[in-house]
């Protein structure tokens, strides 16, 4: 039997023992990102925090018990202008920005699909995209209408918000809140300034597909509806976990939970809902109008990525992070002195008990890398900081990619040490100054061990 996790849910504003509605197979779906730009710093947090959940799960549960599907958004509205402004299909686009967010991913250590699932097996991370679900899309949409809950007008076809009494149960806000909000821009034929578009008709030069039943013209889905349609075909009509950005609750969320519940008949959608917390650099909101828009790949650049998911890790996932150079500074510190550490031993069998409690309790990871810091022991420091996605390289190893990052000519390193071992074993301390200036221009620090041995390191 599982230890018990505990969860904060969105849905009932409270924490609470997580049960799976099959333990056998957790199910879990997570909004990924929207592929018209390179991902901002703020787009890491929720891939990050998220994908320790899953990581968390798969230690809980067994590998082969948890399934993760986390989307891609490859139609929008923003995509479709990017690609006119950039003078290229809009598939040039999305591959090619979804091909550099992989590589993001990968330097942040977040698992990957082909790092988990097994050829002849189910899918255990899988990552789909919108365009390739327009048919489930499709479906949804005629069910809606057919079960009173959307309508035909104008080649659109929008929910009826007012068929569902509860509408507004996962965000909670008030209803008069919501449409006075909804009323800046009501568009003609909508019954309710709160419905929302499940399709529209495309405008030329924009991608299209055969219209839902009672509309000739091709058109295109709203944005809401590709997540219930992807959620349905791999997770099931109701499932474990749905994930996202603090963001998203309303309206996208909101909708997703509207759409699902009316179409299929089921009191929810997912059982909890779980959303991390907004990020804000150096203590102000993100803006490019700021100029303190960075995206994940600037960060990339100057910090290892395994810097930069601690750092992220640091604050729990609900509360708001500041993003500062401060921040990573120290995670770096910390990386430092942990690899010095755990050196090149191997990870124990089982993270210990006092790193996983605290994950256990909502994903507490403040208090996990607390207890880390209490660990001497190199096989359990290691097996920890595993769990949270950390300490993935030996310390060898980890040098030797800081070596190959910077660029620094090795042989031309161990020739200047060489040459200031013998100059200090000849007294000729010039020659040997000389020596350490050169490796010190070259971006290397050495060190003379008590043993002889003379060991260097990049300066950072």
């Amino acid at each position: 039997m599982a230890p018990m996790l505990r969860l904060y849910n969105t849905l009932t504003r409270e924490k609470a023992a997580f049960t799976p509605i099959d333990p056998g197979h957790v199910r879990v779906y997570a909004c990924g990102p929207t592929v018209y730009d390179a991902a901002h710093i703020g787009n890491a947090r929720p891939i990050i925090v998220f994908d320790l959940l899953f990581r968390l799960l798969r230690h809980l549960y067994g590998e082969a018990h948890v399934t993760y599907a986390r989307n891609v958004t490859d139609v929008d509205d923003k995509i479709n202008a990017r690609a006119a402004e950039r003078g290229i299909t809009i598939r040039e686009l999305t591959d090619g920005t979804l091909s550099l967010f992989h590589q993001d991913m990968r330097d942040l250590g977040v698992l990957m699909p082909e790092d988990v699932n097994v050829a002849g097996e189910r899918p255990r991370f899988l990552e789909p995209r919108a365009t390739d679900h327009i048919g489930e899309m499709v479906s949804l949409i005629e069910g809606l209408v057919a079960a009173g809950h959307a309508y035909v007008a104008e080649d659109h076809v929008l929910f009826d918000v007012p068929s569902m009494p509860d509408y507004g149960s996962l965000s909670k806000r008030p209803l008069d809140e919501m449409e006075a909000g909804a009323r800046v821009e009501v568009a003609p034929y909508k019954r309710s300034p709160l419905d929302f578009v499940l399709w529209k008709p495309s405008k030329p030069g924009e991608p299209s597909w055969p219209s839902p039943s009672g509309i000739a013209a091709p058109g295109r889905p709203g944005w809401h509806i590709e997540c219930s349609a992807m959620s349905w075909k791999h997770l099931g009509k109701t499932f474990d976990i749905h994930a996202g950005g603090i963001d998203l609750i309303f309206p996208h969320h909101e909708n997703e939970v509207a759409q699902s519940r009316c179409c299929f008949g089921t009191p929810v959608m997912a059982n909890v809902w779980m959303h991390n917390g907004f990020l804000q650099v150096e203590g102000e909101k993100m803006s490019k109008s700021l100029g303190n828009f960075v995206t994940i790949r600037e960060v990339l650049n100057d910090w290892p990525g395994e810097v930069v998911r601690l750092a992220m890790l640091k604050t729990h996932y609900r509360q708001p992070i500041d993003w500062t150079v401060r921040g990573l500074e120290e995670a770096s510190r910390t990386l430092d002195r942990w690899y010095g550490l755990v050196g090149d031993a191997s990870p124990a069998h089982e993270p210990p008990a006092a790193v996983l409690d605290p994950l256990l309790d909502d994903l507490n990871t403040a208090s996990a890398l607390a207890e880390l810091h209490r660990l001497d022991d190199p096989a359990s420091l290691k097996a920890g900081a595993g769990l949270l996605g950390l300490l993935g390289q030996t310390k060898s190893g980890r040098e030797r990619a800081s070596v190959q990052a910077s660029g620094i000519d090795v042989a031309a390193v161990e020739r200047l040490i060489e040459e200031r071992r013998a100059a200090r074993a000849a007294k000729n301390w010039a020659a040997s100054d000389q020596a350490r200036d050169a490796l010190s221009a070259l971006g290397v620090a050495v060190k003379d061990n008590k043993d002889g041995t003379t060991t260097w390191s990049v300066i950072k």
